[in-house]
């Protein structure tokens, strides 16, 4: 009777305890369904954020590619030039502006308008001209074409000129008189990155236009109704593969310089020229070699149908404010007869208040052909 009591006791117990279990079970499955409809919900809203999310970012990427982005920029130079037989001279030698236009990621618009001497017109010494105004344009990664009025890619300062860029407070001799920088023609060109460090630049522009002097500065027509009766055909190699190190070569060749000038007979020419800079630490040297050869009877009667040139320029930077350096000039525009060769020795210091201000002075002494000696004081800028 005992045992029979107790096994219903104990009956009932587990009963008791199913019960309560089936009634949790009951409950536990509410709540999962209930959690399920809450996740279920938060699913829905997440898709919605992400989708208003890439909405968003669509609209970024259109309005990033579709707005274009226009700039100013642009540099001067003040010089005070203080040189024997010459009449002592201040000069805003130049005042630039640069206006640039980003239409896209791969078209774009450059310009530079400068004025010369400060002041032009009838009479006075300045001039205003238009320097750079181009479109240009990335095909690929490895072709970049550009059309307008652009530099020529020669030397080492007709593209890169700015005053916190070189030491000296003017513009070397060589690539002034022989090059002839800064030069400027309208045609196209186009830019080719052949391999790291390895690119290769050609362009067909208007052509230089001499009269019966043969003198290579004054031939440029500066894009003012130039004749075009000759295109000039221009070729550069750049090597910038090793760390520190530029070595560039250009070749230009025009068949008549003249431009058809019935004074005198066509002459064709050729320049050459390359140059090499390198920099191990705060130590720069540079060095540049240039040379016209002209076809023409008239130009072998002046001398003037050989006109080379070439310097060498090293450079120490003391720190980030103080640079000095030495160059040794040499340049004949009558190289083609006996004439003896301009000699120009320039020693200085720059100091840049900062990245793109700098205070400059050089010693100057000419030699050769020309015998004079002084100094330049200059301060320049760009922005």
């Amino acid at each position: 009777m005992k045992k029979t009591l107790l096994a219903t006791a104990m009956l009932g117990f587990f009963a008791s305890q199913g019960a309560f279990a089936a009634d949790d079970t009951a409950e536990l499955r509410k709540i999962i369904k209930e959690q399920q409809k809450v996740l279920k919900q938060l699913e829905k809203r997440l898709e919605a954020t992400e989708k208003r999310v890439e909405k968003t970012a669509d609209a970024v990427e259109d309005k990033a590619e579709s707005t274009s982005a226009t700039t100013i920029g642009g540099y001067g130079e003040l010089h005070y030039n203080n040189i024997d037989g010459k009449d002592n001279k201040i000069d805003f030698h130049r005042f630039v502006l640069f206006v640039g236009h980003e239409f896209n990621e791969t078209t774009r618009f450059f310009s530079e308008l400068e004025v010369e001497h400060s002041l032009s017109g009838d009479g006075k010494p300045g001039e205003v001209e238009l320097e750079q105004a181009y479109i240009e344009h990335d095909f690929s990664d490895t072709y970049t074409g550009k059309a307008g009025l652009f530099l020529v890619p020669v030397g080492i300062i007709n593209e890169t000129h700015e005053p916190e860029t070189f030491y000296g407070v003017e513009r070397n001799p060589v690539e002034k008189n022989i090059i002839p920088a800064t030069w400027w023609e309208a045609g196209a060109a186009l830019n080719i990155k052949a391999a790291p460090g390895l690119a290769f630049d050609v362009a067909v522009t208007s052509g230089l236009e001499v009269d019966d002097s043969f003198k290579i500065r004054s031939g440029r027509q500066k894009v003012a109704k130039a004749k075009a009766n000759d295109l000039a055909y221009t070729g550069r190699v750049k090597y910038t593969g090793v760390n520190g190190l530029e070595l560039a070569a250009t070749l230009q060749h025009q068949t008549d310089i003249t431009q058809g000038n019935a004074a005198t007979d066509a002459a064709s020419a050729t320049l050459f020229s390359a140059h090499a800079i390198y920099s191990i630490e705060d130590f720069t040297v540079k060095a540049l070699y240039a040379q016209w050869n002209v076809d023409g009877k008239e130009a072998e009667a002046l001398g003037r149908d050989e006109q080379m040139g070439y310097y060498i320029e090293p450079a120490y930077r003391i720190d980030e404010n103080f640079g000095v350096f030495a160059r040794y000039n040499v340049y004949n525009n009558e190289a083609g007869s006996d004439a003896e060769d301009v000699k120009q020795y320039n020693y200085g210091v720059n100091y840049w208040l900062n990245e793109h201000v700098v205070f400059k002075a050089d010693y100057e002494k000419q030699g050769g052909r020309n015998d004079s000696k002084g100094f330049n004081l200059g301060v320049g800028y760009s922005f």
